[in-house]
């Protein structure tokens, strides 16, 4: 009983090993059906290799605007208050004018 047990357990183990490096080697398959071979970055066929090399060039070169947000954010809140004072005045100004015009 043990050593069939012992052997069921065995073929339940290769079954399931056999299966899992079946649907690796599909996903593998649609992966380079998708992507081209994985023969490098220089390669015209690796579509998904140029696309990261593209998003890494992006990434590179757009990696100094954070700071440069950070600057222009605290800029625009400067002139945020401005346009607020400005805007305080203007309706200071426009109701001395309806007074005036009142007169």
């Amino acid at each position: 009983m043990v050593t069939l047990l012992t052997l069921l357990s065995a073929l339940v183990a290769v079954a399931f090993f056999v299966v899992v490096i079946a649907f690796l080697a599909r996903i593998v398959r649609t992966l380079e059906l998708i992507g081209g071979e994985p023969t490098g970055y220089s390669s015209r066929t690796s579509y998904l290799a140029k696309l990261a090399f593209g998003l890494r060039a992006i990434e590179q070169q757009t990696s100094h605007l954070a700071p440069e947000v950070t600057r222009l954010n605290a800029g625009l809140e400067s002139i945020a208050g401005g346009l607020i004072s400005i805007d305080g005045h203007l309706a200071g100004t426009i109701e001395s004018v309806v007074r005036q015009d009142q007169r």
